[in-house]
């Protein structure tokens, strides 16, 4: 009967971090997520998937497993588009105006 419960619990919360992550993995837009909190989340993410494991409950194995993929899909796309930023900021005030 736990078991049970923790699965419908497991369900319920990667199911409802689901349309967030498929809105990211689709559009790519990632500007209003803060990074250090993703970094933060995927890596408590990961903390709950080894606990699970530790402790054999299938429900924290699979819903951690699979909020782990989306999560670090996620985190992988936001470091991409902050180091994209940083370039393209570099860039832009290290460049020498054009003269007429």
């Amino acid at each position: 009967m736990s078991d049970m419960i923790g699965l419908m619990a497991a369900a319920l919360t990667t199911l409802s971090f689901l349309p967030q992550a498929l809105m990211v993995i689709r559009t790519g837009r990632t500007d209003g997520i803060s990074l250090i909190m993703y970094a933060m989340f995927t890596t408590g993410v990961a903390g709950w998937l080894v606990y699970g494991i530790l402790l054999g409950s299938l429900p924290m194995i699979v819903a951690n497993s699979v909020t782990l993929l989306l999560a670090s899909m996620i985190l992988a796309l936001k470091v991409r588009h902050s180091l994209q930023a940083k370039a393209q900021a570099a860039t832009f005030s290290t460049s020498a105006p054009i003269a007429s």
